[in-house]
């Protein structure tokens, strides 16, 4: 009896230690230290501070701002956790680029979030305006005010949203105009941004 419990044990652990191993804590690499902006690059004059562990971005202007990453990407997987604070629209860009010097975005798409006119999740940019809406039953996914959890998939010309383990978009774009690029939160113009990010892991997929 005792080598049987002690079988099961050993088995029932080496379920656990596989299970742990597919979080994205342990097998993804984390973007953010929770502690500094090690790895991202502050661009346009908005406020990005790191507080209580987490990416807080505050408009104190009326233009765009963004915080991106030193490294670009062109697939990856993205985990991370976002909370609307305000009204104002947010994102997060993936190969993205900007004009030097400035915050004008050169090229890029975004995974949007929106907790006031909603499309959380839809993909817009690249000069071509909204590329793909989630359907109006994944409009109420959002928690509003509260930890949302996405997770971003980019592979080739796939793009796929995540929210709160709701699959909200899953595009496959018919014309793509860009393929490499940083990864960027943004804080949308009109000087009501107000967002917090944390928890944020990538898989990188890239093979140049």
């Amino acid at each position: 009896m005792r080598i049987v419990m002690l079988t099961l044990l050993a088995a029932v652990s080496v379920f656990a230690q596989a299970k742990r191993a597919k979080l994205p804590n342990e097998l993804w690499v984390q973007l953010f230290n929770g502690k500094d902006f090690t790895g991202w690059v502050k661009v346009g004059n908005e406020q990005w501070t790191v507080e209580d562990g987490t990416i807080h971005g505050q408009g104190v202007t009326k233009d765009y701002g963004y915080l991106k990453t030193e490294k670009n990407y062109v697939d990856f997987h993205l985990s991370l956790r976002f909370r609307c604070e305000g009204d104002g629209n947010s994102g997060v860009f993936f190969h993205v680029d900007f004009k030097p010097g400035t915050a004008d975005v050169s090229q890029g798409l975004q995974f949007e979030i929106d907790q006031l006119i909603g499309h959380t999740g839809g993909i817009y940019g690249d000069g071509r305006q909204w590329i793909v809406w989630p359907a109006p039953e994944y409009e109420m996914v959002l928690r509003h005010n509260d930890w949302n959890d996405y997770l971003l998939k980019v592979e080739n010309n796939r793009y796929v949203a995540m929210l709160n383990g709701v699959v909200v978009v899953d595009f496959t774009d018919p014309n793509p105009k860009s393929f490499d690029g940083a990864i960027a939160l943004q804080l949308h113009s009109g000087g009501q941004g107000n967002m917090r990010f944390k928890d944020i892991y990538i898989r990188d997929l890239t093979r140049r």
